[in-house]
């Protein structure tokens, strides 16, 4: 008797799970964007109040040393804090995801840990590329320019969305770790500090000697600064070694934030509860 063998049907490859788990996951943050319009409302016009408030209201106070308009000196700053803001979204929304038990469940399914998380960032990513076309189009109004060039403009703002995308793999971790929305919500109070304690909106010169220092290491401070010299724009000038090698400081922030708190995410997503 001839015997027959079923065989069961082929399973996808770690990478084809990876990509198909990653779009999905990608897919349903954007739907909670289209559902909740205020929220995709909010993100788009958070940029037009800060051009307005520190370029206008806080800008007819402020002097660039060594000359040059404000507001140009300005926008470099305010897009370096669109990429650093991606902390707190993401931070909230992990940890909302942690207190309704929505990781536990997506932990007992047979996908990829890491495509979930990587989803939810790329997402992230592509709302934010919105973010800041918008704040550069108000920031081209308001009489900023990029003059060194398309090539230059488009590094600038490959590093900003590099920024970006690190911020949410750190607003991730610090979610998980948190695992309660209300509390995600409260670390904006740390949060904050972080992001003023820069040469964003004010150089750095005339702070007292020790805050100077920590505001010329602060990664921001050195995603500005880059974007500065791509843009062309005026720069408070600093002998701090990140401020003299912006663009390389800049990188190497970003690739060692990514380096840690990616693995540290999906290992801590793969592990919750245990």
């Amino acid at each position: 008797m001839a015997t027959v063998t079923l065989n069961a049907a082929p399973r996808p490859s770690t990478g084809g799970r990876l990509a198909s788990d990653t779009w999905t996951s990608m897919l349903r943050v954007l739907l909670n964007y289209r559902h909740s319009p205020g929220l995709l409302a909010a993100s788009l016009g958070v940029p037009v109040v800060m051009v307005v408030v520190f370029g206008y209201v806080f800008g007819s106070a402020m002097q660039v040393p060594g000359g040059g308009d404000y507001r140009e000196f300005l926008m470099p700053g305010l897009f370096a804090m669109v990429a650093t803001n991606g902390i707190m979204p993401t931070m909230v929304g992990a940890a909302r995801d942690v207190g309704r038990g929505v990781t536990d469940r997506l932990r007992s399914m047979p996908v990829s840990r890491t495509g979930l998380l990587l989803g939810q960032n790329l997402a992230d990513l592509l709302v934010s590329v919105l973010v800041l076309a918008l704040l550069a189009l108000v920031g081209l109004a308001a009489g900023w320019r990029a003059r060194h060039g398309l090539a230059d403009a488009a590094g600038a703002f490959g590093l900003l969305l590099l920024f970006r995308f690190t911020m949410t793999w750190a607003g991730t971790l610090l979610g998980l770790i948190v695992g309660k929305e209300e509390a995600a919500g409260q670390l904006a109070v740390v949060v904050f500090p972080l992001a003023m304690v820069t040469n964003a909106y004010v150089p750095t010169g005339g702070m007292p000697g020790w805050l100077r220092t920590v505001a010329d290491w602060n990664p921001i401070s050195a995603v500005v600064h880059a974007c500065r010299e791509l843009f062309g724009n005026p720069a408070a000038p600093s002998d701090a070694w990140p401020m003299q090698h912006a663009l390389l400081a800049a990188l190497l922030w970003s690739a060692a934030l990514l380096a840690l708190c990616g693995p540290l995410a999906v290992r801590k997503f793969a592990t919750h509860g245990r």
